[in-house]
C-alpha cells in the first residue's frame, strides 16, 4: 500500500528557504505540486528516482531544486526552494505516479499526500 508522508511546510520572509520532504514507496516518479486559494493545482518539479531525471516548472527554475534519498524500503524526495516569493504562498502536495514520464500534470498522479502549508510574506 502506497502512502505520501509530507513534512517541511512553514512561513518565511521573501527571500528565504525552506526544505519539503516527502517518504514514498512502489513508485518510480515522484513530483511536487501546489494550489494557492482560487487557483488551480499547479505541478512544480518531478524526479525520476531511478534515473534522477527531473522536470519543472517554468515559474521555479533556478530557485527549486528536487532529489531524493533511497531508504531501505521507503525513499524520501525533498524539495529545496530558495528565494521565495509571496507568489510560492500555496499548499504543496507530493504525488506519485504509475510509469516513468516526468509529467507536471496532476491529472497524471495516482496518490496524493495531505499537503503542507507553505507562506511567504513580503
Amino acid at each position: 500500500q502506497v502512502q505520501l508522508v509530507e513534512s517541511g511546510g512553514g512561513s518565511v520572509q521573501t527571500g528565504g528557504s525552506l526544505t519539503l520532504s516527502c517518504g514514498v514507496s512502489g513508485y518510480v516518479v515522484v513530483g511536487w505540486f501546489r494550489q494557492a486559494p482560487g487557483k488551480k493545482r499547479e505541478g512544480v518539479a518531478t524526479i525520476n528516482t531511478l534515473s534522477l531525471g527531473t522536470n519543472y516548472a517554468d515559474s521555479v527554475k533556478g530557485r527549486f531544486t528536487i532529489s531524493r534519498d533511497n531508504g531501505e524500503n521507503t525513499k524520501t524526495v525533498y524539495l529545496q526552494m530558495n528565494n521565495l516569493q509571496p507568489e510560492d504562498t500555496a499548499m504543496y502536495y507530493c504525488a506519485a505516479k504509475r510509469g516513468y514520464g516526468l509529467s507536471l500534470l496532476s491529472a497524471n498522479y495516482d496518490e496524493w499526500g495531505q499537503g503542507t502549508q507553505v507562506t511567504v510574506s513580503s
